[in-house]
């Protein structure tokens, strides 16, 4: 019975989801940080427990490192989009200082994707599977609108 978890996470893991967020985590490492940290060490900030999240203010200014990782998920997302329908996918992130403002995936002249962006200091999932699920969830209403738009799209 404990197998059955690992033998899930592990699926989990090589997801096309996840190989993108570990690429596009590697793509901001400049100085290599990320290089002899496994998947999970990687995606680690993303995890916000419960726990996690009463240590943090309720009220705070987001950090470098936050705002590096919001742009991740959402340019992750944008690079499963252009996989799957061959158009590019263009995440724009615009964030005030204190951690509130929008994130758009735009394809062609077609917005795929518009959030509201709140308390970005505390940005987070409660476990890789919830991240994945929210990601599943934005891909498949992206796909449908440009499908259902694809003249709009293709501008």
């Amino acid at each position: 019975m404990s197998e059955t978890p690992h033998i899930e996470n592990e699926g989990l893991l090589q997801s096309v989801f996840i190989v993108e967020m570990v690429r596009q985590m590697r793509a901001i490492d400049a100085y290599g940080h990320y290089d002899r940290l496994s998947t999970t060490e990687i995606l680690e900030p993303f995890v916000l427990t419960k726990e996690k999240k009463q240590e943090i203010p309720i009220i705070g200014d987001p950090d470098e490192l936050v705002v590096a990782r919001v742009k991740v998920f959402y340019n992750a997302i944008s690079a499963m989009i252009e996989s799957e329908c061959g158009l590019m996918a263009v995440p724009l992130i615009n964030l005030t200082h204190e951690g509130f403002g929008r994130a758009l995936i735009t394809v062609g002249k077609l917005v795929v994707m518009d959030r509201t962006l709140r308390d970005v200091h505390r940005f987070g999932f409660p476990s890789l599977s919830k991240m994945k699920d929210e990601a599943d969830k934005i891909l498949s209403v992206a796909l449908e609108l440009i499908g259902e738009h694809s003249k709009v799209a293709g501008l």
